[in-house]
């Protein structure tokens, strides 16, 4: 399941970004903490180019602990990248973040030198919500689903920082498989641009392996089930959500599974670690060099063929 799922003010959004980019001193991105491989949009990293930057692995209190901390480990590999888990529950974190862009970006003394950021993150990662806690008001639309924020703006936060805020942006096309499926459960593109049952059976296979206590808790299963159908067929006659003839719905059975996810009713759950990821990395380079290699191949092929036409007549 390849997503693209690119509205227009999405691309228009980048070309706004790209201009306004070499005014910034410091780049904020925001990542989901359960997918910070996923959720991380690789058109940041070409924009910002080498400025620092922040990443904020947001919703740290819906993953995994001790998987986020790995996170933090791994993303501060990159030069001058700084990580921090947060989440907006506790508005205390976020609001230590000034302090943190003054260490990376020092500014003399008396100076009355603003610091330019930009906030960054791909839709429904709490972006706005970190604005309006840094803001103390309400200054950017928030909802719990994706792309609410449609322009840019900048935002004084009158402590020597200045904010420009833009609107969540995907990239064209995700080419990792298991990262469209990712983002499809943790609910970063909207419902309506997946099929359920598809992106709940990939949850279910994932939960099975990695949490299988987790789920045994929250579903009340007496034994596992040995496969994903199985589990999603499970919850759905837990839940009730059967149809004429004792037939689970698994429209229902995942809405099930991927409501619980998302609001932590199944527990701290990340859905992916370093490791996969930079497995994932290799794996994406290696089939994008492939398919450069078929498209010149072809492309060679009909330049032959259109030089024999061209001999014959």
């Amino acid at each position: 399941m390849a997503i693209q799922w690119y509205p227009g003010h999405m691309h228009k959004a980048r070309k706004e970004i790209e201009k306004v980019m070499p005014q910034i001193d410091l780049v904020i991105e925001v990542l989901d903490a359960r997918i910070p491989y996923s959720s991380e949009n690789p058109m940041v990293a070409q924009l910002r180019g080498d400025r620092p930057c922040i990443k904020l692995l947001n919703k740290s209190d819906l993953a995994d602990p001790e998987i986020t901390a790995r996170w933090i480990e791994y993303l501060e590999q990159e030069q001058g990248v700084k990580a921090q888990a947060i989440t907006t529950l506790q508005p205390g974190m976020v609001k230590k973040l000034p302090d943190l862009c003054r260490k990376l970006v020092p500014i003399e003394e008396g100076s009355v030198k603003n610091i330019r950021t930009m906030i960054m993150g791909i839709p429904n990662v709490g972006k706005s919500t970190i604005i309006n806690l840094l803001a103390g008001r309400v200054i950017a639309k928030t909802g719990n689903e994706p792309a609410v924020t449609k322009t840019q703006q900048r935002i004084n936060l009158n402590n020597g920082i200045v904010l420009s805020d833009t609107p969540g942006i995907l990239w064209p096309k995700v080419d990792n498989e298991a990262s469209s499926y990712r983002l499809a459960v943790t609910g970063a593109i909207k419902d309506t641009a997946m099929e359920y049952d598809d992106v709940a059976l990939f949850a279910c296979e994932y939960f099975l392996n990695a949490y299988p206590q987790a789920m045994q808790e929250r579903f009340n299963l007496p034994e596992l089930p040995q496969s994903d159908i199985e589990l999603l067929e499970e919850i759905g006659r837990r839940r009730g959500a059967l149809r004429a003839g004792g037939r689970v719905d698994l429209h229902k059975a995942s809405e099930a599974v991927l409501h619980d996810y998302r609001s932590g009713k199944i527990g701290q759950l990340s859905l992916e670690t370093p490791e996969m990821a930079a497995a994932e990395k290799i794996e994406v380079a290696q089939m994008l060099a492939e398919k450069e290699a078929e498209k010149a191949r072809r492309k060679e092929e009909m330049k032959l063929k259109h030089s024999g036409k061209r001999h014959q007549g």
